[in-house]
């Protein structure tokens, strides 16, 4: 089966549009997630080796070759959040006639069902991320490119929100209740402080212009 990032922007969006239930919002978050690193990287890429933004080469440097890595990440979970979608749906379907067939699909489920939050938290931890490295290149990059950095923490606080949402929606199904509870910890930390510093770094994007 082709993967959904292997298809064309427009084949990507026919599927997004269409009554199928996967690709959704869990795809989506991590493509924006995606975007959003790929712009910090191409304002890194404006920024290096121009000499008159020499001081600040060691900033880009660093925001790209991480950026490059959360790139890869970021990419890889629009295709595992639809896989972990369809685990659960298939799930669901497993026969449920004997004790033994029950209990099969309830750890079917509950399998399932933990690796579908998990792939959303693993997103908002790799655009938190991206959002600190962006950070640092706010001021300290090609200021022709600032409104494509304000775009990418923009998009990199979508990809939080979007996928905090899916994370949530999919909390009461986990039966762990240790990693629930960390889940929920750690999402609404990443949360809180995603939302303060993006508005922050807007607000003095804006200001730039």
């Amino acid at each position: 089966m082709m993967k959904l990032i292997d298809l064309k922007v427009s084949e990507y969006l026919d599927v997004l549009k269409s009554d199928a239930p996967a690709p959704g919002g869990g795809s989506v978050s991590a493509l924006a997630g995606a975007q959003a690193v790929g712009l910090f990287m191409m304002v890194a890429d404006l920024t290096i080796g121009k000499e008159k933004y020499a001081k600040y080469q060691d900033v880009c440097q660093t925001a790209k070759r991480r950026g490059s890595e959360l790139y890869r990440e970021l990419t890889a979970a629009i295709d595992k959040d639809t896989d972990a979608f369809n685990l659960v749906s298939n799930a669901f379907k497993m026969p449920k006639t004997t004790p033994e067939e029950k209990a099969a699909r309830s750890k079917a489920i509950a399998d399932a069902t933990l690796a579908a939050t998990e792939v959303p938290y693993n997103v908002m931890q790799y655009a938190y991320e991206g959002m600190m490295l962006a950070k640092t290149m706010v001021g300290r990059s090609n200021p022709n490119a600032a409104s494509d950095l304000g775009v990418s923490i923009l998009n990199l606080m979508a990809a939080i929100k979007g996928a905090w949402l899916n994370v949530k929606i999919n909390l009461p199904g986990v039966k762990d209740e240790d990693k629930a509870a960390a889940f929920e910890k750690g999402g609404q930390t990443i949360y809180d402080d995603a939302q303060t510093m993006a508005r922050e770094l807007y607000d003095e994007i804006l200001n730039q212009l």
